[in-house]
């Protein structure tokens, strides 16, 4: 995915994350919860984007 795509993405998901937090009503624990769920899969998206998702799946503690 070319680079100039993944920067467009993150600019449409940021702006509608921000208008959802500004003009929808609703509680700030819903809010905060929406926001945690969003970045992660946002970061998850980016991880897989970057083929650097299988390396974080296949990582073990033990």
């Amino acid at each position: 995915m070319p680079l100039v795509n993944v920067v467009v993405l993150l600019i449409i998901v940021g702006v509608g994350l921000y208008l959802i937090n500004r003009y929808i009503p609703m509680a700030s624990s819903i809010k905060s919860i929406l926001n945690v769920v969003v970045v992660v899969a946002v970061c998850v998206w980016l991880l897989q984007v970057a083929g650097l998702w299988t390396n974080v799946r296949s990582f073990r503690l033990s």
